[in-house]
């Protein structure tokens, strides 16, 4: 049998050959790693950019409905686009879910008025624009499980502003009510107590609630059973300065609109981001609760 000799020099080349296809094929490993990650990197950047533009566009297309109190069709812009459209919200209801919790000191309004397209007070059953009338509502607050005896759970003060002859703003008066969970503070800042169990509103529960009876409060029948004498209700949270709580109200009538609730959709690419924004009517500032008006002289 024949052996072909292999000399050293043979080896070592064989061996050096090994070597550079082992070292190509790490650096062809390492590249391509690289440019997989760059690739990946371009398309998060992009679908980032994507997202920034579709938020943007639907930025805009609130901002121009709530400009324009109108439906916006499809718009394009240079990279994106939207559409928005415009709504009352709680229009003829007996339940209404306040659109934001709110911290201590803040307030939200019940509209028992309607108002026309120009935001002005109007009652007209006609033009489809009724008025509340009614006799009671009852108040839900505080998240479902929120405790009774903290100092800072939530109580609540009821302001009703309503015209004692009904239509003649020269006899606005204002009415309050006030429940307080925490029977600890309510020998010092003399608030009522709210009625036992929880209550439930469009499918939410909450914690506290109150029936407020007009009546209780001094607003006689008359103006209550007539259009445009019951006007709105200012309801302010209290003590909650660490968590932002909710209200809703479930009424024994229906309600007016109100405000405009907006859903904005904008699109770019392959993203397309949602928003939803509620404008409600103008008010009155809330220092007109703790203030006193005259058109003439006052008289001490």
């Amino acid at each position: 049998m024949n052996f072909k000799n292999i000399s050293a020099s043979e080896s070592v080349s064989g061996q050096a050959l090994l070597l550079v296809l082992l070292g190509m094929a790490v650096v062809l490993t390492i590249v391509l790693s690289i440019l997989s990650r760059s690739v990946t990197d371009i398309a998060v950047t992009s679908r980032e950019e994507e997202a920034l533009r579709a938020f943007s566009a639907a930025e805009a297309g609130f901002e121009r409905a709530l400009i324009a109190q109108t439906d916006i069709p499809s718009t394009q812009l240079v990279e994106a686009s939207f559409s928005a459209n415009v709504t009352d919200f709680a229009s003829g209801v007996t339940e209404y879910s306040y659109p934001t919790s709110l911290v201590s000191g803040e307030s939200g309004v019940l509209w028992y008025v309607a108002h026309d397209e120009n935001g002005n007070l109007i009652c007209d059953s006609g033009a489809g624009l009724p008025c509340y009338t009614g006799n009671q509502m009852d108040l839900c607050w505080g998240k479902s499980g929120t405790a009774s005896d903290q100092t800072t759970t939530p109580a609540v003060e009821v302001a009703v502003y309503y015209a004692n002859t009904p239509g003649d703003y020269s006899t606005v008066r204002v009415a309050r009510d006030t429940a307080d969970p925490n029977t600890a503070r309510t020998a010092s800042n003399n608030f009522g107590s709210p009625d036992s169990g929880t209550c439930s509103v469009a499918g939410q529960t909450y914690q506290f609630h109150k029936v407020i009876r007009y009546n209780d409060l001094g607003i006689s029948g008359a103006v209550r059973q007539t259009q445009n004498g019951l006007q709105f209700a200012r309801i302010r949270i209290l003590y909650n300065s660490d968590t932002a709580q909710p209200f809703a109200v479930a009424m024994d009538g229906a309600i007016p609109s109100q405000g405009k609730k907006v859903e904005s959709i904008g699109s770019s690419g392959e993203a397309t981001r949602r928003l939803e924004v509620y404008q409600t009517f103008s008010e009155l500032p809330p220092i007109f609760d703790s203030s006193i008006f005259s058109s003439g002289d006052l008289v001490k």
